[in-house]
């Protein structure tokens, strides 16, 4: 089968590689269809490692993927031809986290495209435990089924945060995980929802899909005339993009109470805050792991935004342009936000 390393930082090699046979009980032989370029690959490609997590090459990474049950092994709500979302996450099942409901955060868990835990997906085909799979309806595509794990962290965030109708929201950065989180919040019909973002681009894009009024993260003038649309203040702010800038100005833009859930995955290992404001204001923040039991809510997230799902799912590449793909999300190129690679 045909495999994708990451043999160094920034750059990758096609290579063949022997398919894997089914085994065990309750998993799946998948036919990898696509597989979308995630922020935390980017990391992996661009930095080699996220915090202490470092890339040892080569490596196959990307955990966003779509693809055909090929065989199954033991029983299950899925049957051979079916196209599926895949949960990335392996977890064990018995120790306290899981116990607990909180699969994500298992003492045990393995994350496929991550260093030191499993290959990524970035591959022909992949064996994956059944209730990682997840049937989507007949009508969606392949990138539309690609988009459900990131989806479904918005999901998940949005879930975090119990934001209800009347707050007044605010997101940091339009990429595909902060279009999730505007995409979950107009699916639970919460409508004060404002954006800052850096590319304009996408500050339009995010308008198309339910944001109510933007602004450009670099411009203070209309950042300021944006903050006197809402003197008080915004009760939620959902910080998507990673940067201590906008985590800087997450913690202003806040209400007392308010609170700060952190999505976006920092380069840096350390961040910072201003304690006393956050004391002053009594500031709730947030960490998102990834998501949580949110795969299936994430579809029918997804099924309410068919429509829209081609202004976020704007480029597809054959596999043995990878490389093409990962240098054009890195430099932003032609108005790209999900990228995916086709096999």
């Amino acid at each position: 089968m045909k495999t994708i390393k990451l043999i160094g930082k920034g750059k990758f090699q096609v290579s063949d590689e022997e398919a894997p046979k089914l085994a065990g009980d309750n998993n799946a032989l998948i036919k990898i269809s696509s597989v979308g370029i995630c922020g935390s690959d980017m990391h992996y490609f661009k930095e080699g490692g996220i915090g202490d997590q470092k890339v040892k090459f080569p490596f196959v990474i990307g955990h966003e993927a779509a693809g055909y049950v090929a065989s199954i092994s033991g029983k299950a709500n899925i049957k051979e031809g079916d196209l599926v979302a895949i949960d990335p996450a392996v977890s064990c099942g018995k120790c306290d986290q899981c116990r607990a409901n909180r699969k994500h955060t298992c003492r045990n868990l393995l994350f496929m495209g991550a260093p030191d835990q499993l290959n990524g997906l970035m591959c022909e085909f992949a064996i994956i435990p059944i209730e990682n799979l997840f049937p989507v309806p007949a009508n969606f595509t392949i990138p539309e089924t690609v988009f459900i794990e990131p989806l479904s962290i918005g999901v998940y965030s949005v879930k975090l945060s119990n934001v209800s109708r009347n707050d007044d929201v605010l997101i940091f950065g339009a990429g595909p995980i902060g279009l999730s989180v505007v995409m979950t919040l107009s699916y639970h019909g919460i409508e004060n929802v404002d954006m800052i973002e850096k590319l304009e681009y996408r500050l339009q894009l995010s308008k198309k899909i339910g944001v109510r009024s933007t602004a450009h993260f670099n411009n203070h003038i209309q950042m300021g005339k944006f903050a006197d649309n809402n003197k008080l203040g915004y009760d939620v702010v959902f910080e998507c993009s990673g940067d201590q800038a906008a985590i800087d100005s997450a913690v202003e833009f806040l209400k007392p109470g308010g609170k700060l859930i952190l999505v976006g995955i920092p380069s840096e290992t350390h961040i910072r805050f201003d304690i006393s404001k956050l004391r002053r204001k009594e500031i709730t923040v947030i960490n998102v792991r990834r998501q949580n039991n949110s795969m299936e809510k994430a579809i029918e997230v997804m099924r309410q935004f068919k429509s829209k799902s081609n202004l976020i799912l704007t480029h597809q590449f054959e596999y043995t342009k990878t490389q093409s793909a990962y240098d054009l999300v890195d430099n932003y190129e032609d108005e790209v936000i999900k990228a995916v690679v086709k096999f």
